[in-house]
């Protein structure tokens, strides 16, 4: 089976590449580096679109629009006009309702980001395309983690390396993750089923803020102390409240429907993802 992967050198696309490389002809195609109108797909079975513009903070939100959008509307018509017969997209759990503690797939949708409102914008145009001929299967994670993973995760690794005792303990939240790993596969499950429709991918146990920093601590063979500071959380919700809300706050991603229905296990427990991100592992 011969699939074209965009986002191919991100940090989910080259997991995929590298995990599924034996069992699936890959070909690659970067917005960024190549020419979409040299561009055939005539040949592919399966396009897996991750490229994406995800938080920007300087990015308008027409840079969302175009990137998000309509590359992805162009990518999907010519996919379609080519005889391609799936299409996989890799949006997001920004396209939910903020306010929301849980999340199940039939939750309400009510994207407060640019980066949000374009990804469930892409997800409407796409199921349009959608026919007897042309499956498309849209994929909602939280956030991704793993060896090299960017962003938030990533400081708080560096910051576990560097300090040995944070003022985050206590924190009794809960918040689902998943490993690259898991996302992975259940990208090939629905590969491998052809499956249509909207999925949500997650790691079976949503764990505290605490937990987590215990468990790269663990990972990292160091010894770790997590003092409670009440006045610290109600400094960082005066201050900083999206990162209060990411640190204190419950946002729990239910996907035992999609677990069901596409009849699979998540293959990684969060703890072992989380030792083979800290060892730089797959």
């Amino acid at each position: 089976m011969k699939i074209l992967i965009t986002g191919a050198s991100g940090f989910v696309g080259s997991y995929f590449v590298d995990k599924y490389k034996d069992k699936y002809e890959i070909k690659t195609f970067s917005f960024l580096k190549d020419d979409f109108r040299a561009l055939h797909v005539k040949d592919v079975d399966v396009v897996l679109h991750l490229s994406a513009l995800v938080h920007q903070p300087k990015a308008l939100e027409e840079e969302y629009i175009k990137i998000n959008i309509d590359y992805t509307v162009a990518l999907a018509r010519k996919a379609k006009e080519s005889g391609v017969k799936h299409f996989i997209f890799m949006s997001t759990i920004a396209v939910y309702d903020t306010s929301l503690t849980y999340i199940d797939e039939n939750s309400h949708l009510n994207p407060s980001t640019p980066y949000g409102r374009s990804k469930l914008e892409a997800e409407k145009k796409l199921q349009e395309l959608e026919d007897e001929f042309f499956t498309v299967s849209i994929l909602r994670p939280p956030m991704v983690y793993g060896s090299n993973a960017p962003g938030n995760i990533k400081s708080l690794m560096r910051l576990v390396e560097h300090v040995s005792i944070l003022p985050f303990g206590g924190i009794d939240n809960q918040r689902s993750f998943v490993y690259v790993g898991n996302l992975c596969h259940l990208v090939d499950v629905v590969i491998t089923q052809k499956a249509s429709g909207i999925f949500l991918a997650s790691d079976d146990e949503a764990i505290s803020t605490s937990k987590l920093i215990e468990l790269i601590a663990k990972a990292k063979k160091k010894k770790m102390y997590l003092l409670h500071v009440k006045m610290f959380g109600v400094l960082l919700k005066w201050f900083k409240p999206s990162l209060y809300r990411r640190l204190f706050c419950d946002l729990v991603v239910d996907n035992a429907w999609s677990k069901k229905v596409l009849d699979f296990e998540n293959p990684y427990t969060t703890e072992e993802g989380i030792a083979l991100m800290v060892n730089g592992l797959k």
